[in-house]
């Protein structure tokens, strides 16, 4: 598994809720308990809400303070994502400024919300992975709020790309990636999804309603 790869599953893990060990990550992860940690560390510095420390467990936090501001998770998302597309702009003056807001925005950031200062210089997401999946964000958002069906191009880690027909649920965001909660029609089961893995997206004319084993309050992310 890819460091990258592994990250993504340890925000999964995280997202249940609860206090996690690094031994019950490490022995789900098949990794050591040494290796945890420092993912960890990457993790905290990249800007997502984990608290926690060696012997006694990790969680995330629900809510990033910015003096004189509060921000939620959904306010820092969009601060975020508007660094990430600028980030990506042909123009190097952009670019730049894009990487200037972020060391100004770390400077006030407390020192428990990003431990270093290159965390917001995505240490570990880099700004094209962020903005890669921008490009679909209005048509999941859309088909989550009108229930609809959509049909998805998407590239597994493995590199293979696969079709599938899913009810959209709910988007999170963690740490510079985005993921879709989604109940597959195609596999029979929940499943989230990478948006910056999505290929194609296309909203479907079936609409969905509630059936039972298939709503997010009956999401297990442990399952």
């Amino acid at each position: 598994m890819r460091r990258t790869d592994r990250l993504f599953e340890i925000i999964q893990i995280l997202r249940a809720g609860g206090l996690h060990r690094a031994q019950d990550i490490a022995d789900r992860l098949e990794v050591s308990v040494r290796t945890v940690y420092r993912d960890m560390d990457t993790l905290v510095a990249s800007g997502v809400p984990v608290e926690g420390a060696r012997g006694v467990g990790y969680l995330v936090r629900e809510q990033i303070t910015l003096p004189p501001l509060n921000l939620t998770a959904a306010e820092l998302e969009a601060l975020n994502l508007g660094m990430a597309i600028v980030a990506e702009a042909a123009d190097p003056d952009l670019k730049n400024a894009a990487l200037s807001l972020a060391e100004k925005i770390d400077a006030v950031l407390p020192t428990q919300t990003v431990a270093e200062a290159d965390a917001w210089k995505f240490a570990v997401y880099p700004f094209a992975d962020a903005a890669r999946g921008f490009s679909h964000m209005a048509t999941l958002r859309a088909a989550i709020k009108a229930r609809q069906k959509l049909s998805l191009q998407y590239c597994r880690i493995d590199g293979t790309l696969t079709e599938r027909v899913i009810r959209p649920l709910h988007m999170e965001y963690w740490g510079r990636v985005w993921t879709l909660t989604a109940w597959c029609e195609t596999r029979a089961a929940f499943r989230v999804f990478r948006v910056d893995l999505i290929e194609e997206a296309t909203a479907l004319p079936e609409l969905f309603v509630d059936e039972p084993g298939k709503t997010l309050a009956e999401y297990d992310p442990e399952h």
